[in-house]
């Protein structure tokens, strides 16, 4: 007997410890207020959260409605407003995937154009904002993959939907993009040429002008081949250069010696100066 007493006191104790526990978790439980609510509650509750601009909730509102109502009436709707959500709150890469999603999905919706121009924004914008705004970064010396892919996108809004309300803009961003090419082509030149390399300055130069002609950067482009000539000892295209650069930008800052601007290596060691193009004269 004086044994059984112990054994139902830690009985007792493990019985209550778990009651307990189960109770004080139920605190901490965060319930999914939208799982196994009607189709129609989440499409209002969406589109509520929407005009809130509540853009985090409202994802997450029509994710579900997917999840749990995949082949209904409302999912079609819900994946545009999914892929919208999620470009509104800076999750570019989510909504690539919404909308590479309803792309193979519905490849003949009335509503096409509208999703590959907004791919090409979310394209445009991924892995790129916030070393921009905060650091100050040169987006043309990033990796230019994915504003690639959203050069893409907008050139099969031009050219497959060109009556498309999309068409028009997706245009002018193009040529947005097509200029940061060609300032990431200009970079490398440069770059080439402070170093010595007048031979690789000159076919990244010459790159430049072929693959983007009438781009911001052309007469830059020239003005590399004109110092890289010069470097090399051939005074006659050289001379073709500044010819040509004399006729299309006689302001150029090059004409008057003071192109290209290297950042100076004070610049270069300092954190918090940002990146600086030596094409850049200021």
């Amino acid at each position: 007997m004086p044994m059984r007493r112990p054994l139902l006191l830690l009985l007792l104790a493990a019985v209550l410890a778990s009651t307990g526990c189960s109770k004080i978790s139920k605190l901490w439980k965060d319930d999914d207020k939208n799982e196994g609510q009607p189709v129609e509650v989440l499409y209002e509750r969406g589109h509520d959260e929407m005009r809130s601009e509540r853009w985090n909730s409202a994802a997450e509102t029509f994710q579900r409605l997917v999840a749990q109502y995949p082949y209904g009436p409302y999912t079609e709707q819900a994946l545009m407003e999914t892929a919208y959500a999620d470009f509104k709150a800076g999750k570019h890469d989510d909504a690539v995937s919404v909308i590479d999603r309803f792309i193979r999905t519905y490849p003949t919706h009335r509503n096409i154009a509208y999703f590959y121009y907004l791919r090409g924004l979310s394209n445009a914008t991924r892995n790129t904002v916030f070393l921009q705004k905060v650091f100050s970064l040169q987006m043309s010396n990033r990796d230019l993959s994915t504003p690639m892919q959203a050069y893409n996108d907008f050139s099969i809004v031009v050219e497959r939907y060109p009556n498309s309300r999309y068409a028009a803009d997706a245009a002018q961003r193009m040529i947005v993009l097509r200029n940061l090419f060609a300032k990431h082509e200009l970079d490398s030149s440069l770059y080439y040429l402070r170093r010595g390399a007048s031979v690789a300055a000159v076919k990244r130069a010459t790159y430049l002008l072929e693959t983007y002609p009438q781009s911001d950067h052309q007469n830059d482009a020239v003005a590399v081949l004109a110092v890289a000539y010069t470097e090399l000892g051939n005074e006659t295209l050289a001379a073709d250069a500044r010819r040509v650069l004399q006729q299309n930008d006689p302001q150029h800052p090059y004409l008057s010696g003071k192109w290209p601007d290297y950042p100076s290596t004070f610049r270069k060691l300092n954190p918090f100066a940002g990146e600086k193009s030596a094409a850049d004269n200021d």
